[in-house]
């Protein structure tokens, strides 16, 4: 409530809208002066409005202007773009990593956050004891993913006039350890490829598809069978399946707008997967009435859609059961761009491949191995001419 003082025949009143980053009260004021003849009932019942009324304005004024806590923001954010504008699965993950954000940031204001005070947040994380589980400082990835939300919560206040612009432009992202990528070898798929001739046939269709393919786990969850063309050996891309535990297994879009795409695929993919479903078609008239009525390639014995964590735990148990090294089902998808960028691809045909938005992301990603790719072409050059040139001086 707006303070009240007397002083000689008017009365001052002061709102408080909030604290300025040394700590001194934000309190803007207005003179009221009574009307001659007015009583002091009339003139303390019009005070009394006059300052409800300016406290009002001063808080509205103080919201529009960007001089909220952040962590009110927050919320608002939440509820007014990321649980409408964004992917479900992304508005989960960005839930979960909301409350360390408003734990350390929270208290400021939105219009006083600097690009240090972001930086030392981020920095922070990266420090041994970050993570409250193992004690251990979070992944340059991780730092990246709450570096990400606070950027998109900025540029969401910037789009509604509340501050001029994003701190987090000015703050660079945590270098990624070029050394930890891992992925599977080409000699390590073929003995995975030879141990998947005794597995169930889906799992063996399903990873027949990452290695040769390199579609991403959702994508290969969601395909139908309407999306498998046979004739002409081609494989669209219309649907991703994923899973959060607020909605559980459920159809989205896929994840960007170049991962919509029809490639022509290896006739050793058509030929397992013309397997499958011939197997499935068995299962569907055995099954009677209890099938679920899904058109998916990959289900459950009954035909409902195959939950998306079912091929990571299946994959971790075979590689276990048969000596073979474990690095989840996405290592596939990197093993499947590495052949290509070794055989020659370019970055525009990989990016295509992979179902990147922008080449720049195929690029950032597999900026080594372009590289390595790039050398062995020049040397290949190289030991070309010296062959000719030593075969002229003879």
């Amino acid at each position: 409530m707006a303070h009240i003082e007397k002083r000689g025949k008017s009365y001052r009143i002061r709102a408080s809208v909030g604290y300025r980053v040394d700590g001194s009260q934000v309190q803007p004021s207005m003179t009221w002066t009574p009307e001659p003849g007015m009583t002091q009932k009339q003139i303390e019942k019009e005070l009394t409005r006059q300052a409800v009324l300016f406290d009002e304005v001063c808080k509205s004024l103080s919201a529009q202007s960007g001089h909220i806590k952040f962590s009110t923001f927050v919320d608002r954010y939440m509820e007014e773009y990321a649980a409408t504008d964004l992917r479900h699965r992304t508005a989960v993950g960005y839930e979960s990593l909301k409350p360390r954000i408003v734990n350390e940031l929270g208290h400021l204001y939105l219009d006083r956050i600097t690009p240090r005070q972001i930086k030392a947040f981020i920095a922070k994380m990266g420090k041994p004891g970050a993570n409250m589980r193992t004690q251990a400082p979070l992944s340059p990835k991780t730092q990246r993913n709450y570096l990400s939300l606070l950027s998109s919560i900025f540029s969401y206040a910037v789009d509604m006039e509340l501050i001029q612009d994003n701190p987090c432009t000015n703050v660079r992202p945590p270098k990624m350890d070029k050394s930890q990528k891992k992925w599977y070898t080409s000699d390590e798929a073929v003995q995975l490829l030879d141990s998947l001739e005794s597995a169930p046939l889906k799992y063996r269709a399903f990873f027949t598809l990452a290695i040769f393919c390199g579609y991403r786990r959702e994508e290969m969850l969601g395909f139908e069978w309407s999306d498998i063309d046979f004739a002409n050996r081609l494989i669209s891309v219309n649907r991703a399946s994923l899973y959060t535990k607020e909605r559980g297994t459920y159809t989205d879009v896929p994840k960007t707008e170049g991962s919509k795409r029809i490639l022509k695929q290896p006739q050793i993919v058509f030929d397992v997967l013309r397997k499958l479903r011939s197997e499935q078609l068995e299962m569907r008239l055995s099954t009677g009435d209890q099938w679920k009525g899904s058109d998916r390639l990959f289900t459950t014995a009954d035909g409902a859609p195959m939950h998306p964590n079912t091929p990571y735990a299946w994959l971790k148990k075979h590689c276990k059961a048969n000596g073979l090294r474990f690095l989840g089902v996405h290592a596939f998808r990197h093993l499947n761009a590495a052949l290509l960028i070794n055989e020659g691809a370019d970055a525009q045909t990989v990016a295509a491949n992979l179902g990147h938005s922008q080449v720049s992301t195929t690029l950032n990603i597999y900026a080594y191995e372009f590289a390595e790719s790039k050398a062995a072409a020049s040397q290949a050059v190289a030991d070309s001419l010296v062959s000719r040139l030593k075969k002229k001086a003879q």
